[in-house]
């Protein structure tokens, strides 16, 4: 077995750490001051209602993330020697969980409904990330990776909520993207299929763009769909994408660390 720890990987490591934290240096250093949630955030385009239920389309847009999140939990549960278990467990649990907290959130969108969205959106982030890394470098790290990963990803969002400075959050969501292009090019995989998970990172850039347009697509749609709508369906269409990979994926010739 190979172990991406050894020395003829260590500065890769090292490289890897910069690249996780030099978003949040940049983020602190470089930045007059907090960064602020937009007053705007909330006003969405698709404010219908159906049958009493207040903005229907950015919560019914949500469902796809409670079935891939089922999906990735069912499979995990039924492949327990599926690699790094015990974080995409958590990863597909925060997907799932994503549903409840973004219903909750559309039903009456504010920065205090906003916290319970956010919250399950960080504990996915932190178990995609525990478990890509620990995958790559060695599956005895994600024992002491996945705790402080999950950690984190509610301490940037908690922080937020307490003070409202978005950049620890910021960096929260920004650390694994950076990370997964990173990681699959530089390190060898225990397992086939990871350019799904590069699908998955386009799918999700892709997302975010949608939900900055929010208004545009919706008017460019003529009322069809709503760019935060789309984003919700690109967003999960990511996570699908880490499903089927790890559905169809299998050893690799050249695989990391044995956990022995």
């Amino acid at each position: 077995m190979k172990d991406a720890l050894q020395p003829r990987y260590r500065w890769r490591v090292a490289a890897l750490a910069v690249l996780i934290l030099a978003p949040l240096a940049g983020l602190v250093i470089l930045h007059d001051g907090p960064i602020l949630q937009d007053r705007g955030y909330h006003a969405f385009a698709d404010t219908r209602d159906c049958l009493g239920v207040r903005n229907v389309a950015n919560i019914a847009s949500n469902l796809l993330f409670l079935l891939v999140g089922a999906a990735g939990l069912r499979w995990c549960y039924r492949h327990r020697d599926c690699g790094a278990r015990r974080s995409w467990l958590a990863f597909f649990a925060g997907v799932a969980l994503v549903f409840c907290g973004s219903a909750y959130y559309h039903q009456s969108p504010d920065d205090a409904t906003l916290l319970w969205d956010r919250l399950p959106m960080s504990l996915g982030f932190a178990g995609l990330f525990a478990a890509l890394l620990s995958e790559h470098l060695g599956e005895k790290i994600e024992s002491a990776l996945l705790a402080p990963a999950l950690l984190a990803g509610v301490t940037g969002v908690l922080w937020w909520h307490w003070s409202g400075d978005l950049r620890p959050y910021i960096w929260v969501q920004a650390a694994p993207l950076l990370a997964i292009p990173y990681v699959v090019a530089a390190f060898p995989a225990q397992y086939t299929h990871r350019h799904y998970l590069l699908y998955g990172v386009g799918l999700y850039i892709a997302a975010k763009v949608a939900e900055f347009h929010d208004h545009e697509v919706y008017t460019l749609t003529t009322g069809w769909i709503s760019g935060h709508s789309l984003k919700h369906l690109l967003a999960a269409s990511a996570v699908f994408c880490v499903y089927l990979m790890l559905r169809r994926r299998g050893q690799s010739r050249t695989p990391v660390a044995s956990s022995q």
